[in-house]
C-alpha cells in the first residue's frame, strides 16, 4: 500500500535479504485486491474486508496493519456533531474502512445516514454542513485540523468490542515456499527495527509521526488481532 503506515514494512523488503528477489508494486488497497485476484501479484497487503471475496487464500506473515485503539488515519470528518450528520461520503480507496464505517454507524453510533460512494479525491471538498466524509490514509492525517469533529474508526471499534482492529494482512492465493515466508517475515521485522530512522525521514504530515508509528499503528498480528479479525468478518457475514 502506498501509505505512510506501510513505510517500515516496505523498508524491510527494500533492504532485507529478499530485496533482489521481489518486485514491489505500490497502489491503494482496493486496487491491490484486484491485482491479487487477477494473479498480477503473488502477495498483497490486502484489506481484511476483502478476504471473503478471494476464495482460497493464506495469510503468510506475522505482521499486519492494525491498531490497538485510535488509528488517526481512518476517520469520519465532519463540521457538525454526530447527531446532526445525515450523509456520509465514503472513501473510494479501501473496502475494509467503508465496511467498518457502516458497521459502526449501525451498531455503535446507532445513527442512520445516507452513504454515498465516491470515485476520486474531489469528494473531500464536499464535506461540509450535514455531509460528513470517511477519509483514510495520509490524506486523513493532513486534514485533521480542518474539521471540528473527527470520529476515529479504530477507537469506535475498540469502544464497541474491546478489541484492537486489523485493517490489512499479507495474503497469497497460491502456495508460497516456507523458506521464502521465513525470510519475508524476517525482512518485515528488519523494517520495524528501523522505526526511528523512518520517523525522521517521514515528517511531511502535520501529525506527529512518532505518535503515529509507535502508538496509532500496530504491526504485530497477535492472537488478539486474529480474534478481532474473525469477529469483524463474522459481522460482515451476518450483515
Amino acid at each position: 500500500m502506498s501509505y505512510l503506515n506501510t513505510k517500515p514494512l516496505l523498508f524491510g523488503l527494500e533492504h532485507g535479504q529478499l530485496c533482489n528477489e521481489v518486485e514491489l508494486l505500490l497502489d491503494y488497497p482496493a486496487n491491490l485486491v484486484k491485482l491479487l485476484k487477477s494473479n498480477q501479484i503473488d502477495i498483497g497487503l490486502i484489506p481484511v474486508g476483502a478476504l471473503p471475496s478471494l476464495g482460497e487464500y493464506q495469510i503468510i506473515s506475522d505482521y499486519c496493519i492494525g491498531t490497538e485503539g485510535e488509528v488517526a488515519s481512518v476517520a469520519v470528518f465532519s463540521e457538525v456533531p454526530m447527531e446532526e450528520i445525515d450523509t456520509v461520503l465514503l472513501d473510494y480507496q479501501s473496502r475494509t474502512s467503508v465496511m467498518l464505517c457502516k458497521l459502526l454507524f449501525e451498531k455503535h453510533w446507532k445513527k442512520k445516514v445516507q452513504f454515498i460512494n465516491t470515485q476520486d479525491e474531489s469528494y473531500i471538498e464536499n464535506i461540509r454542513g450535514n455531509v460528513a466524509g470517511l477519509v483514510i490514509g495520509d490524506r486523513a492525517l493532513k486534514i485533521r485540523d480542518a474539521f471540528t469533529f473527527k470520529y476515529d474508526l479504530g477507537s469506535g471499534w475498540k469502544d464497541m468490542t474491546g478489541l484492537p482492529f486489523v485493517f490489512a494482512v499479507w495474503v497469497a492465493k497460491k502456495q508460497i515456499n516456507g523458506k521464502f515466508i521465513a525470510l519475508f517475515n524476517k525482512d518485515l521485522g528488519l523494517g520495524l527495527s528501523k522505526i526511528n530512522s523512518i520517523i525522521k525521514h517521514n515528517d511531511e504530515s502535520n501529525y506527529p509521526m512518532d505518535m503515529y508509528f509507535r502508538k496509532n499503528i500496530s504491526y504485530l498480528l497477535s492472537e488478539n488481532m486474529m480474534d478481532s479479525m474473525k469477529l469483524f468478518l463474522s459481522f460482515l457475514k451476518n450483515s
